[in-house]
């Protein structure tokens, strides 16, 4: 597989980077093999601790950065209290810019797409991709996507603040935040499918950090959360026009390529 991963929607994606849990080199003496009972207890309660590291999403407000390659980049300003967000989405070919104030979406390309021009626009909800749909209902509402990588963990523990373990990159369904395609053929290597992670929560179990190094034929990415209960300005464009037909298909895994 090529190095192909997108930054659906607003992407402000997160992902990981780590060690594989337990490996251990030849040279040292094995211990007895923990019991599938003790191995599936230790994932429960390190995946556990990061779904609670994320509960701050419908709380209070948040910044999210996120880095795939170092060739695209987010930053978002999510407060789903208040209804609003800001995020800026820069890749090569253009910056893209979206606001939501309440159940209004204003998107700004920041280039010229075939039928489509480069001022603001209002996109209408309902006719927007699933894949990209924008929300402030829960489960809806991480402009990070932590929920995505999270339900994708195959194995993980616990070590202090930092939970490490294996995802499976295959299984991280498209949406907003980092999402990986396969490459000519529509495969994935397998080794795609046990890929290390490392992340980090702070001194109140928040999740600051969810990290992938480069490896399997994926690019290194990152997702960090911060600037937690700050306030969050968001200003209507003016002289935004509703958005073209054209832009719908546009949008979501792969849209404007």
């Amino acid at each position: 597989m090529t190095r192909r991963a997108t930054l659906a929607g607003i992407s402000a994606g997160l992902l990981l980077l780590g060690c594989s849990v337990g490996a251990r080199p030849e040279s040292e003496p094995r211990s007895e093999p923990e019991s599938t009972v003790a191995v599936a207890s230790a994932d429960a309660a390190a995946t556990g601790l990061l779904r609670a590291g994320t509960a701050f999403v419908n709380q209070t407000s948040f910044r999210s950065d996120a880095d795939l390659a170092s060739q695209i980049t987010s930053l978002s300003h999510t407060d789903n209290v208040n209804k609003r967000l800001n995020a800026t989405v820069s890749m090569p070919g253009g910056v893209l810019e979206i606001r939501m104030i309440d159940d209004d979406v204003y998107m700004k390309t920041g280039a010229l797409l075939r039928g489509v021009g480069d001022g603001w626009m209002l996109l209408d909800p309902t006719r927007v991709p699933p894949n990209f749909a924008l929300s402030f209902a829960p489960g809806r509402n991480d402009s990070g996507g932590s929920g995505r990588l999270i339900d994708a963990i195959v194995a993980a523990r616990v070590d202090g603040p930092r939970i490490t373990g294996t995802i499976d990159a295959t299984r991280v369904v498209p949406g907003n935040g980092i999402s990986f395609r396969p490459g000519p053929g529509g495969v994935f290597p397998d080794s795609a499918r046990r890929h290390a992670f490392r992340a980090t929560l702070d001194a109140e179990g928040r999740l600051v950090s969810f990290l992938m190094p480069e490896a399997s034929g994926l690019p290194n990415a990152s997702l960090r959360y911060s600037d937690f209960g700050a306030t969050v300005t968001v200003v209507r464009p003016p002289g935004a026009v509703a958005a073209p037909d054209a832009r719908y298909p546009q949008l979501g895994l792969g849209g404007g390529e």
